[in-house]
């Protein structure tokens, strides 16, 4: 059967700068939805009922007009950000037509001569602000689908606190239509308080002295976290995030987060990790809060609460770290039911007592122990000596599908500052593969 469901994607040229596939499919439709200002973009001429989509947002009217034809106005390419997308989420494949307009990205790239594969992508519609602070690097190109005309200002304003005070900013205004503008200028001397509602800003970051340098890879450095000394520090926590693995789409449980690091460089390994920070110490939740904007992941869920009461209603996780509260009766055995076959828990012990209570739990469920010993060189007298941090134990174990784990069969790390690193298996868990 034809798909009753076309998306039809417009730009701000109107009815008349759509193809003769979209003409045709907003000329046969008995309704059409769209916004307000797409909607008033039809001739009268076409018979179709116009329906504005309800506020809040709602598909519920709209999937009850199965018996079609129907039509969707959506802003250029309907599955870049769009309603499109949201709509391929609901509906087979073979229920929906998509029929994509040039999106604002490829005419913002047109008009500045920007590769489009080299660039950025953030939408701030319907997102807060500080998802932008993932992808500022000097010497980046970032394209910000703006959430209206207020935007570009807030925007400035956020560059300069980052230290990007230099980027270049320019506002591109009603792309492809009549009504096209182009704003330039410094984030740290833009001149629009507000602009039109339908823009689109270009960034050419530029970061100034004492900018944050916040590399890609795992480990991030200690002070670029709020924290009261509650932080698995940057050397263990590359260890541990390379042993929890994120692959994109997963869910990690960060259990007795302190500051929310592992959880925060969980979700900055890819766009779609998602985080859930369970911590009940009431400061360190604020730490949390403002680590997690400041370093582009406000999607990062908080609880406020204390495992293993807190893990009550949370969504099945990928993996599961725990950072603190190993000796808290119920926390690993609750963490392990609610893990998803194949998923990976790993729990880091400073204390004898966490030490033994992984220790205690790994003989009744398998996995790897590895000890993580750190020195630094320090000053003593006129020489250098080494300072030795106090050791990690670290805990790590796959569920299988049967509820029984396996390893990865990883040996402990050694070099230059790792004074001792060595792992033990357990006899039931060794050879056993991961579960796919």
């Amino acid at each position: 059967m034809p798909a009753w469901l076309t998306v039809v994607g417009i730009g701000d040229d109107g009815f008349a700068g759509l193809g003769r596939p979209a003409r045709r499919a907003l000329l046969e439709a008995s309704v059409v939805y769209g916004g307000e200002r797409h909607l008033a973009m039809l001739p009268a001429r076409l018979a179709a009922r116009r329906a504005a989509w309800p506020k809040p947002f709602d598909l519920a009217p709209l999937l009850a007009e199965r018996k079609g034809p129907v039509c969707v106005l959506a802003s250029g390419d309907p599955m870049l950000f769009g309603v499109g997308a949201t709509l391929a989420r609901q509906l087979p494949a073979g229920e929906l037509r998509v029929l994509p307009a040039p999106s604002s990205l490829s005419l913002a790239a047109a008009r500045l001569g920007w590769p489009l594969q080299d660039v950025a992508a953030v939408s701030l519609v319907g997102r807060p602000l500080p998802t932008l602070n993932a992808h500022l690097h000097d010497g980046a190109r970032v394209f910000v689908l703006s959430a209206d005309g207020r935007t570009p200002a807030a925007l400035a304003e956020l560059l300069n606190a980052r230290g990007f005070g230099a980027t270049r900013m320019t506002v591109l205004e009603h792309l492809g239509g009549d009504l096209e503008r182009c704003i330039d200028g410094r984030a740290d001397q833009w001149p629009a308080s507000e602009v039109a509602a339908l823009n689109l800003i270009a960034l050419e970051c530029r970061a100034t002295e004492g900018a944050p340098r916040l590399p890609l890879t795992v480990g991030l450095p200690d002070d670029a976290f709020r924290h009261d000394g509650q932080l698995t520090k940057r050397d263990v926590r590359a260890i541990t995030l390379a042993r929890l693995a994120p692959t994109p789409g997963e869910l990690l449980w960060d259990v007795g987060a302190g500051s929310g690091s592992i959880g925060i460089e969980w979700m900055r390994a890819h766009p779609t990790c998602r985080a859930i920070a369970i911590e009940g110490h009431a400061e360190r939740q604020r730490f949390i809060e403002h680590n997690r904007d400041a370093l582009g992941v406000p999607g990062l869920q908080l609880v406020a609460g204390r495992a293993p009461d807190a893990l009550e209603g949370l969504a099945v996780p990928d993996a599961v770290f725990i950072g603190g509260g190993v000796t808290v009766p119920g926390v690993l055995d609750a963490c392990w039911a609610r893990l998803r076959d194949g998923g990976r828990l790993v729990a880091n012990a400073v204390t004898l007592q966490g030490e033994a209570a992984l220790a205690a739990w790994r003989e009744q469920h398998g996995g790897t122990l590895t000890r993580i010993a750190l020195a630094d060189a320090q000053p003593l007298g006129g020489f250098d000596t080494w300072r030795q941090a106090l050791p990690i134990t670290l805990l790590e174990v796959t569920k299988l599908a049967s509820g029984t784990s396996g390893t990865s069969g990883m040996s402990g790390t050694d070099g230059t500052s790792v004074t001792s690193a060595t792992s033990s298996k357990s006899a039931s868990s060794a050879g056993s593969p991961p579960h796919p």
